[in-house]
């Protein structure tokens, strides 16, 4: 991929961040069943407070804004939020912050006021303060003078079911030689486990697979909140959450509010389920075959054990908990699949052809030289969903595949293709026409058999 694609996906990346913030931020207030009244003291309030953006930095949004935010939402839905890749891009120059957190490393006590004087003394220019202080504070080059204090926790609990579903991982035992890993998202209200899966990696897909049964059978959450493992700050779950209008909170790093739950429940696990599974060091337990075995058994356990024994902190059974909220409303199918679809943008050629992941695909004529947003299933590219500005623009058809799955969907077990071989034994083909030729052979002088030999004459015999 040239510098100038890797910059275009940059600028792409980030208009996407941006859209996601924007959205998540606007949530609540764009609530079609808030009055107008409850929607302006959110606002105010949203306006008053400080917000943290796709950099890292702390910033302040005017009512005017995301009062025009909530209008584009409405209008446009997610795709309005998302800025065009060239208003995206950052208007300070990537040198000038480079120097400015240099100057900043060689002496840790200059301010942002100092290293702004000293970029005007050396480039004739230099951005604002404020700038430059959002930028220490991002990379981590505020020097900090006071003492740390220990920060406390206090106890937290949502109002009700749905409300704060609360998602992590879990390293497990080895099944056939192979770690597992338990993705497992719990109700905080409740306590109950709306949704787990146990898989072979710690990934997108193993993540989808416990997370979209969990919608579809339980409904969808307010919030849902995890920590910034690579699985969960990926893309695709930051889409998936946009297109069902849920609100993903990511932990900041360090700080470990609200995740006590389902850490508490993890240590249910390992003390409860994984240590009546037979390790490889030779521990006694019952011997799990694969992974299928391994979720049918904790499936059991959950709802058998788990859901129905009374919670020591809420007084009743997980299950009950979550079930005197029900009923919840769920997605339906065709929202439930558009959501945990995956995208990528891509610009059509001159020849009226994307590329993807080393696929080549024909789309409409008339979108060459336009960017394009293609639509899929990560375990089938051979169908792909156009789209231009959010809105539908046919199909891409095939036109030379080399790969059916995208790069980061892994099945579970890999598909270990056999040998190619013909079945042709030579050697043994040469030694079985061999025996065939000896066996077939003339024997010619068995055609041609010897002449009597003469008789001897009495006088010889005599002699």
């Amino acid at each position: 991929m040239s510098k100038h694609d890797n910059e275009q996906t940059a600028r792409l990346e980030r208009a996407r961040q941006i859209g996601l913030f924007r959205y998540m931020l606007i949530r609540e207030a764009a609530d079609a069943s808030l009055t107008g009244r409850q929607r302006g003291a959110l606002v105010r309030k949203l306006a008053a407070d400080e917000h943290t953006d796709p950099d890292g930095r702390r910033v302040r949004i005017s009512r005017w804004t995301l009062d025009r935010w909530i209008l584009e939402w409405r209008q446009g839905g997610f795709d309005a939020l998302v800025p065009s890749p060239r208003q995206a891009q950052p208007r300070t120059p990537s040198e000038v912050f480079e120097l400015a957190s240099a100057l900043k490393k060689e002496n840790p006590e200059r301010t942002a006021a100092q290293v702004r004087r000293i970029l005007k003394a050396q480039l004739g220019w230099a951005p604002d303060e404020r700038t430059l202080q959002r930028m220490f504070h991002r990379t981590g080059l505020v020097s900090l003078r006071a003492p740390k204090q220990t920060a406390v926790f206090g106890r937290f609990e949502a109002d009700r079911p749905n409300e704060l579903w609360t998602g992590d991982a879990l390293h497990g035992p080895r099944i056939d030689g192979r770690k597992t890993y338990l993705f497992a998202f719990i109700d905080d209200h409740s306590r109950a486990v709306v949704g787990h899966r146990w898989g072979f990696a710690e990934d997108t897909v193993r993540l989808a697979a416990a997370l979209r049964p969990a919608l579809a059978a339980r409904g969808v959450p307010q919030y849902i909140y995890v920590d910034n493992g690579s699985a969960f700050v990926d893309s695709w779950l930051l889409r998936a959450c946009a297109k069902l209008g849920i609100k993903l909170v990511h932990s900041a790093p360090g700080r470990p509010e609200g995740r006590g739950k389902i850490e508490r429940f993890f240590r249910t696990v390992n003390g409860e389920f994984t240590v009546e599974i037979a390790s490889e060091h030779g521990e006694v337990g019952r011997e799990i075959k694969d992974l299928a075995e391994m979720n049918r058994l904790f499936t059991a356990w959950v709802e058998q054990v788990y859901h129905r024994r009374e919670h020591s902190e809420t007084q009743a059974a997980p299950l009950a908990r979550w079930m005197a909220g029900a009923p919840f409303p769920v997605p339906s199918a065709s929202d439930l699949a558009e959501a945990f679809r995956w995208s990528e943008h891509r610009n059509v050629a001159k020849t009226g052809t994307v590329s993807l992941h080393g696929n080549r695909y024909q789309v409409d004529p008339q979108l060459v030289g336009r960017k394009v947003e293609l639509v899929f299933d990560p375990f089938d590219l051979t169908f792909l969903q156009v789209r231009v500005d959010g809105q539908d623009a046919g199909t891409a058809l095939p036109f030379q595949i080399s790969r059916n799955s995208h790069p980061k969907a892994r099945p579970e077990i890999p598909t270990e293709l056999p040998k190619p071989t013909t079945g042709i034994d030579y050697l043994g083909l040469i030694d079985r026409a061999h025996a065939t030729d000896l066996s077939n052979k003339v024997n010619y002088a068995a055609l041609h058999p010897e002449p009597a030999r003469p008789a001897r004459s009495a006088s010889l015999t005599e002699g």
